[in-house]
């Protein structure tokens, strides 16, 4: 299915927007006005006449307003994981690759809009449950699975040794996120700067990697006999 664009042309056929186009151009407007209305006062018909499509097109796309909000949060983290799997570099060294990871997911939730939508599904969860339960399912399975992925890869090549995966990549987001996040969302902070975020990411992964990297057999025999 498509959607017509109407515009103002001298000649020729209106321009003819694919479904993909269109959910994209839809997910946009309503994220806006998530943001600055909140989910309760956000009007569907509103969204659809801010993306510039009739009420029918995005009922078609999206059954339900929830479907909407988690497009909005399945979008972000979709930027995210590619992000952070095309910007690796295979010969990386294990810090610089972790570094980068932990960049990419502090851009994404140190960004104002990122905050923005946290402090909205945690205003309205009590209201409207499945707005928590898309936000959980997109947003925090779908970075945790993403953390999670590159500490089973660098235990698969012996470069760290961790028991409890999900664990560890739970601190490490938290390590990460969580202190500045919880400042901004408090009205205490900014949020950081790109640097700052960059300088935060060197930190966390050098304050990681010290605690579980693997131990050649020389350095375990050296701590058996102390």
């Amino acid at each position: 299915m498509v959607e017509i664009i109407e515009q103002k042309r001298s000649r020729g056929r209106p321009r003819v927007r694919s479904d993909d186009e269109t959910r994209s151009v839809v997910t946009e407007a309503a994220s806006r006005m998530f943001n600055d209305l909140g989910y309760a006062a956000t009007c569907v018909a509103d969204i659809a006449q801010g993306a510039g499509v009739s009420t029918k097109t995005l009922y078609r796309l999206f059954p339900a307003k929830s479907d909407l909000f988690e497009s909005v949060c399945a979008g972000r983290i979709e930027r995210f994981t590619l992000e952070a799997s095309t910007g690796q570099q295979p010969s990386a060294d294990i810090h610089t690759s972790l570094v980068h990871l932990l960049e990419v997911l502090g851009r994404l939730t140190l960004d104002l809009d990122t905050i923005a939508i946290y402090k909205l599904v945690v205003t309205e969860a009590d209201r409207f449950p499945e707005v928590a339960d898309a936000f959980y399912k997109r947003a925090i399975l779908g970075t945790s699975k993403v953390v999670e992925g590159w500490l089973q890869s660098r235990c698969r090549t012996g470069e760290i040794a961790i028991a409890d995966i999900s664990l560890a990549g739970g601190m490490l987001r938290g390590m990460m996120v969580f202190e500045p996040q919880r400042g901004v969302m408090l009205n205490q902070k900014k949020p950081p700067s790109l640097e700052e975020v960059r300088q935060r990411a060197e930190l966390c992964a050098g304050i990681f990697l010290c605690g579980c990297m693997a131990k050649t057999r020389g350095s375990a025999e050296k701590e058996g006999r102390g």
